[in-house]
């Protein structure tokens, strides 16, 4: 390689190397901190944990309102004998824990981050619908799903998985261009209530359920 060579590579510049390295050691910082975490817990799982978005993953948390008037309505609608399943929606799953008492809830989820929840934590590829356990169909009283991708491949999937799982109630968070669809495949209408984002989002978000969900929040 000649001289010529090395000034044709491109240089990155001070601060933007000064702001790869920030997040590199933020990156490391939080393993570290979720690594002394599961290390001291008890046997019980950890609750205080906030990972990071994974855009890559189509990740998109929900804010702190819409997390407490979810599981308000959850609350309401099922009792310490019921079994509730989440579906690619795992913003919800600490707060529901902290609050379920007997409520068994398990969590399906494609991000491994989020096995710390074992033995509740269901790892889950919505491209493999039903490449779940077979003892749990129509196992779950109150199944709630947030497909991550806006597109019908993955909502015609993911609600096979919700009709295989539910015996009962459904409740599905999904873009406002899906509704025509998720209604026609689960048999749920549209809420008033409408989930937000910690990020605001391009694309407008509904819920729809097959029970009365607003009734629930008011």
């Amino acid at each position: 390689m000649t001289e010529s060579d090395d000034d044709d590579e491109p240089q990155l510049s001070a601060s933007t190397l000064a702001a790869l390295n920030e997040f590199y050691a933020d990156q490391q910082q939080k393993d570290e901190q979720l690594k002394q975490i599961l290390n001291n817990q008890d046997d019980g799982e950890p609750s205080n944990i906030i990972f990071d978005e994974d855009w890559q993953l189509s990740q998109f948390w929900y804010d702190d309102l819409t997390v407490d008037t979810i599981v308000k309505a959850i609350l309401k609608i099922t009792t310490n004998n019921d079994s509730i399943a989440l579906i690619s929606c795992p913003t919800l799953y600490p707060s529901l824990k902290k609050h379920a008492e007997a409520r068994q809830v398990k969590l399906f989820e494609y991000d491994e981050r989020f096995s710390i929840h074992q033995p509740n934590f269901i790892r889950y590829d919505y491209k493999n619908p039903l490449d779940i356990p077979k003892d749990m169909s129509q196992g779950f009283d109150l199944v709630i799903a947030d497909p991550p991708f806006l597109s019908e491949e993955c909502l015609e999937k993911i609600s096979e998985t919700v009709k295989f799982l539910s015996k009962k109630y459904i409740f599905i968070c999904t873009g406002a261009t899906m509704a025509g669809l998720v209604e026609k495949l689960l048999n749920v209408k549209k809420c008033k209530f409408k989930p937000q984002h910690k990020n605001n989002l391009a694309n407008e978000f509904w819920c729809y359920a097959n029970f009365s969900f607003d009734s629930l929040i008011e």
